[in-house]
């Protein structure tokens, strides 16, 4: 399977949740600017709307959506069940629920805080990001959105939280998704996505990270996830 991806972006939770099912997979890097792949096509032929993520398999049909890839990733394979459990468990649905949050509530309001079109009101999405935090900080059931078990729902949430520092949002406010922050870059295939990808944690906790390039062009400077 290919995944096509930007370092840092929403494509980096499909490709936790590969690492965290032993799925191989093939990264495919695509340029913003030109939809040029890293292998040489025309991403708008893979994936029309030209964002990422897009799954191909291996019999060449094409995935989209972040949320739908997670899902057939996890159903995929036997151990799926582990981050995303069978059809019949009311978890299942908590997770597809809290899938469905995070990509409505979360994923596109942050991104509405990188485009200075929307600059005017930035202060008003940021304030509405901020009441679905508070909410969300207090329905943690444990070191996971729904309790001891690592789901897709955490890998999306992980990648989500992880721009806070580029939209003007402090976590350190709710102590709760801090620490989840936390908890998720420890985990080792976590651990391995960051480093296949070139982040480099550059905040003092070491829970957020960001491509060499975006962190020099913002005057910062970071330290290279190792192995």
């Amino acid at each position: 399977m290919k995944l096509y991806m930007h370092a840092a972006a929403c494509s980096l939770s499909p490709h936790i949740v590969c690492r965290e099912l032993g799925l191989d997979i093939e990264l495919v890097q695509v340029d913003r600017q030109t939809h040029r792949t890293s292998d040489g096509k025309d991403y708008l032929a893979i994936n029309g709307n030209g964002y990422v993520p897009a799954l191909m398999l291996d019999d060449g049909k094409v995935l989209t959506e972040g949320p739908a890839i997670v899902q057939f990733l996890a159903d995929s394979v036997p151990q799926g069940s582990a981050m995303l459990p069978e059809v019949g468990n009311l978890k299942r649905n908590e997770v597809q629920s809290y899938l469905n949050f995070i990509t409505a509530e979360l994923h596109k309001p942050m991104v509405l805080l990188f485009n200075p079109l929307y600059s005017s009101v930035h202060e008003q999405i940021r304030a509405l990001i901020s009441k679905r935090l508070a909410w969300l900080d207090g329905r943690l059931a444990g070191p996971y959105l729904t309790g001891e078990a690592f789901t897709v729902a955490d890998a999306y949430l992980f990648v989500c939280l992880n721009w806070s520092p580029w939209t003007g949002i402090d976590l350190q406010q709710w102590p709760g998704l801090h620490g989840f922050m936390a908890r998720v870059a420890a985990r080792p295939k976590v651990h391995e996505a960051l480093q296949a990808e070139e982040l480099e944690a550059f905040d003092a906790d070491g829970v957020y990270f960001a491509p060499q390039a975006y962190l020099a062009s913002a005057g910062r400077t970071g330290s290279p996830v190792r192995p």
